[in-house]
């Protein structure tokens, strides 16, 4: 290496993402469901009751939706682009009975999340009694998550406003483990590279850079007297049983996550076998 190369290293090793608060408005919410009239209202008063947060500050508009105002996944769409919602609330599988089984969120959910570009909370279905027991009482104990925590402004102010004063944020990065033993196999077989420290050298920059980022967060956010606690979880794991396991752990409230990738139109690979099998609390799907 050159002592060119390794200046380089060293300052962008040095350099850090700095966090951006940007407040997050809520001025409408759309509550959609499959339920007749009665059954909705009782919906949304629980919805409306768990996210007492939501209506601090600017106070939203609601709408709730009926099983009587759309059928198709196109109905749905046609729906939510005339209302123009800042927020959906729903559930899986509308307008199917396929909420029994934990495979699939249904074509109404699959698309809204996809396209319509509006964050989804995802409810545990009402019909299901799967809700943990500290499920849509509040928000005080909020996780988000990534494999990429560093720069993701967007989730971390997301998880802020959905946070209630005084509640714990945990900002949560999981480096897969898979992956980086993969990238260590090729690196082995390269002579020139020394395997252990190798190791040592990645391991230690994979996890310092989310590290910083979130202890940038937690400064930020400081300063600006925000009445929030914020927690960090970093680690090395297989990105769905250890995001399980933490949620579990910690009583999480609500988990937000993204769900959308630049480059496809499916949504990303974790982020759907998490919405899939955690059925018993409300995510937040960006």
């Amino acid at each position: 290496m050159t002592n060119v190369d390794q200046f380089e290293s060293m300052f962008r090793a040095a350099s850090r993402e700095v966090f951006q608060p940007d407040p997050v408005t809520i001025d409408s919410v759309l509550i959609v469901t499959d339920l007749e009239k009665d059954d909705a209202a009782s919906f949304s008063e629980t919805v409306r009751r768990f996210f007492k947060v939501v209506n601090s500050g600017e106070k939203p508009t609601w709408r709730v939706v009926g099983a009587s105002e759309f059928r198709s996944a196109g109905d749905l769409l046609t729906l939510t682009e005339s209302a123009d919602p800042d927020l959906i609330c729903t559930y899986r599988n509308l307008h199917s009975d396929a909420w029994r089984w934990p495979y699939s969120l249904g074509t109404h959910v699959d698309l809204l999340t996809q396209h319509t570009g509006v964050p989804v909370m995802l409810l545990p279905h009402p019909n299901a009694s799967r809700s943990a027991s500290h499920a849509m009482k509040n928000t005080d104990c909020v996780m988000a998550i990534t494999d990429h925590m560093t720069g993701d402004d967007r989730l971390v102010n997301h998880a802020l406003r959905f946070t209630e004063n005084k509640g714990t944020i945990w900002l949560t990065h999981v480096e897969d483990e898979g992956t980086f033993e993969r990238f260590l196999d090729v690196i082995s077989k390269i002579p020139a590279i020394d395997t252990d420290e190798a190791r040592t050298a990645l391991q230690e920059q994979l996890l310092k850079e989310p590290q910083d980022y979130i202890a940038g967060c937690i400064e930020v956010l400081q300063e600006a007297g925000a009445n929030v606690t914020i927690k960090d979880i970093v680690l090395f794991g297989h990105h769905l049983f250890e995001y399980k396991r933490l949620i579990e752990q910690h009583a999480i409230d609500l988990l937000v996550l993204n769900t959308k990738n630049d480059d496809q139109l499916a949504m990303r690979g974790i982020a759907y076998a998490l919405a899939v099998e955690l059925r018993q609390i409300p995510l937040l799907m960006l």
